[in-house]
């Protein structure tokens, strides 16, 4: 373990001095900002103060906004696994095993560590008008009860609040996306080991391409599908899309026809 622990410590030396971690990171807060907008125009329009936490439920429990969230990924780990003149060497001190498991916790621990990030920007950025209780915000209450946050594509919906608590719902929502985005990293990985350094960003971007084209209103509309049967589309594309698993609204709260959280999770 300690030989492994040494090689994880090896990949993470300037990890932060490197320009495509920090443009990496850089561009999530771009993302973060482009894709609150909404929730901020929300607190600004209701006049009213919002838990910590939602504004990073409010904005990535959505495909869209977790298929661009990784994406990002795909230009961080382009590289792995690094190989360079020292790499030979932690070769000839360790199995390959182990250098290989090596390599999976260094994924693991940039994805959460970006993950964690990403979270923590959301959260940043509209903390003016945040308080830090575990209880949902009036501003959550309007939105859910008046039916106002399906209009402005916000999914604060009664089920959800009187389910499970924000920060309950935080952990869950970040479980989901750090299992995507663990199965896309380790895509990457998959592809540079076993086929060419190219193959990993062709594997990963067809998976992203995957689930964004099973996204069920693109599909629904490339397949001519009428609204009422739209139902359908939902349920057979909430179990064979891994987007819509990371999507925390695409789960059976007891109303749907749609796979459950533990079983998402199992799945990545």
């Amino acid at each position: 373990m300690k030989l492994v622990i040494a090689a994880v410590r090896y990949q993470f030396l300037g990890f932060f001095k490197n320009a495509r971690v920090v443009l990496t990171f850089l561009l999530g807060i771009v993302i973060c900002f482009l894709l609150s907008g909404r929730v901020m125009e929300t607190i600004g329009q209701y006049q009213t103060s919002i838990q910590a936490v939602e504004p990073f439920l409010w904005t990535f429990v959505d495909a869209a906004a977790v298929l661009l969230m990784s994406l990002l990924l795909i230009f961080l780990f382009s590289d792995v696994p690094k190989l360079n003149a020292f790499t030979p060497f932690y070769l000839v001190r360790m199995t390959k095993k182990k250098w290989l498991a090596a390599q999976f916790l260094y994924i693991a621990g940039c994805t959460c560590l970006y993950v964690l990030f990403i979270m923590a920007s959301t959260t940043l950025l509209c903390m003016k008008h945040a308080f830090p209780g575990n209880m949902w915000s009036r501003t959550a209450a309007l939105l859910g009860y008046s039916g106002a946050g399906n209009h402005l594509h916000i999914p604060s919906t009664v089920k959800v609040m009187e389910s499970i608590s924000p920060y309950g719902c935080m952990a869950q929502v970040f479980m989901l996306m750090l299992g995507y985005s663990l199965t896309l990293a380790f895509l990457i990985l998959l592809g540079n080991l076993v086929l060419d350094k190219k193959y990993g960003m062709l594997l990963s971007i067809g998976y992203s391409l995957y689930g964004f084209l099973l996204d069920p209103s693109v599909l629904g509309r490339l397949l001519g599908v009428e609204d009422y049967e739209m139902y359908r589309i939902r349920s057979i594309v909430g179990w064979i899309s891994p987007l819509n698993h990371a999507v925390y609204g695409m789960h059976d709260f007891g109303y749907d026809n749609l796979p459950a959280l533990w079983q998402s999770m199992g799945l990545f």
